[in-house]
C-alpha cells in the first residue's frame, strides 16, 4: 500500500500542460487581431482568380483558396506568420507590433 506522501510527491512531479501560450503563439494571435482591423479578407487573397498568393510562398504550390479569403484560422496564413516570426527572431530584430509592418516588409523575407 502506498503512503499519502508518495502519492503527493508523484502528483507534484507530474507535468501539467500550461494554459499559457508560447511567445510565438501570442505574437501570431496579436498579428491576426491586427490584420482583422485593416482587412475583411486576407490581404493575400486575389478576389478575381480566387487564388491564395501565400500558397506559392509558404507551400510552393499555386492553388485556389479553400477558405474564400477568410484568414482567422487559415493554416497557410498561420504558417506565413510563423515564418515571419522565426525570421525576425533568427536575425535578432524587434518583432513588428502591427500587421501593417509585416505587410510592408513581407517581400524582403527570404523564400
Amino acid at each position: 500500500m502506498r503512503r499519502v506522501d508518495d502519492v503527493v510527491d508523484e502528483f507534484d512531479e507530474m507535468e501539467v500542460p500550461s494554459k499559457e501560450l508560447s511567445p510565438e503563439r501570442k505574437w501570431i494571435q496579436r498579428m491576426i487581431r491586427s490584420a482583422k482591423q485593416y482587412h475583411k479578407l486576407c490581404p493575400y487573397y486575389d478576389k478575381k482568380t480566387k487564388q491564395c498568393l501565400l500558397m506559392v510562398t509558404v507551400e510552393g504550390r499555386q492553388d485556389r483558396c479553400d477558405r474564400e479569403g477568410k484568414f482567422e484560422n487559415c493554416p497557410v496564413f498561420i504558417k506565413f506568420l510563423e515564418k515571419v516570426y522565426n525570421y525576425y527572431k533568427a536575425k535578432g530584430k524587434v518583432l513588428p507590433n502591427d500587421f501593417q509592418d509585416v505587410v510592408n516588409y513581407a517581400f524582403y523575407l527570404p523564400p
